[in-house]
């Protein structure tokens, strides 16, 4: 088998898998768009085609007339938003520190701070939901974000994006009498602008997909975010409404995140590319 036939069969298979992928995602938009009614009558057949049997706007219409959701939705644009900014702020800064700088007590720090990747979530859940009760901050959107900025991976991105700078653009740099921050502002943050993309989708990802803290830390509905909103009423959606309704729920909080990635999927990819190469 020469090349041309390996590169052939691998482009082959990654179709294939992408196909697969895609099914149940289809599958799912795809009973979202029919009658409950009817999946309730012949699920059968209903459920073996990806088109609609009988297409219906009934479930988003039902969905988007409870009046919380838009109020969840928006509580999840604030916080994987908010979550994301300061994310890649507190990510960049630390890295360009560990990359470029020297100060008192970064071999130590440094390692400690790639410990974190080595902790469960949920060995701190206990203490971390203690000290934001302390805090009074349940319930909030200080709650929602701040415990999400201690990102260690996303640290680790920009350290070690940032090493690979040349030494001669920071000289250069020096020459012309540039400070610390504007090295940092017109020279380093511009040239790691795939890397900071891959680690803001990352984040906004990570975060609108998050369920276990918002379960925990918000308990009135009006702070509920459209993870934890949606899978509040799921059960009487799957009992009283049906497979589309719940289906319609699914599309909807999963809409977002799909828009994203195809917006930004070029940038994905030079990302993860530049940091396989270095």
């Amino acid at each position: 088998m020469n090349t041309r036939n390996i590169q052939t069969f691998i482009l082959g298979a990654m179709v294939v898998f992408a196909a697969l992928w895609l099914v149940p995602m289809l599958w799912m938009f795809s009973l979202s768009f029919q009658p409950n009614a009817l999946l309730a009558r012949d699920t059968a057949d209903t459920l073996l085609g990806l088109f609609p049997a009988q297409f219906t706007l009934d479930n988003y219409i039902h969905l988007f007339s409870m009046s919380k959701v838009p109020q969840w939705f928006w509580n999840s644009v604030i916080v994987s938003g908010m979550t994301t900014i300061l994310v890649l702020l507190i990510s960049s800064i630390a890295g360009f520190a560990f990359a470029r700088l020297n100060f008192p007590g970064k071999k130590v720090m440094y390692p400690l701070v790639l410990a974190g990747l080595m902790i469960p979530e949920q060995a701190v859940f206990i203490p971390l939901y203690t000290f934001f009760s302390d805090l009074g901050w349940h319930n909030s959107y200080a709650g929602l974000i701040i415990p999400r900025l201690s990102l260690p991976i996303g640290v680790f991105m920009m350290t070690q994006y940032f090493k690979e700078v040349p030494n001669e653009l920071e000289e250069a740099a020096k020459l012309d009498g540039a400070s610390i921050p504007k090295q940092f502002l017109y020279i380093f943050l511009p040239l790691a602008r795939p890397v900071l993309t891959t680690l803001g989708i990352i984040t906004f990802l990570f975060s609108w997909n998050d369920y276990l803290w918002p379960l925990v830390s918000a308990q009135q509905p009006e702070m509920f975010t459209i993870t934890v909103g949606l899978a509040s009423i799921q059960g009487n959606f799957a009992q009283s409404e049906g497979l589309g309704s719940v289906m319609a729920s699914g599309a909807f909080a999963s809409l977002p995140v799909i828009i994203l990635y195809i917006i930004f999927q070029k940038h994905i990819v030079k990302g993860f590319a530049l940091g396989g190469e270095k």
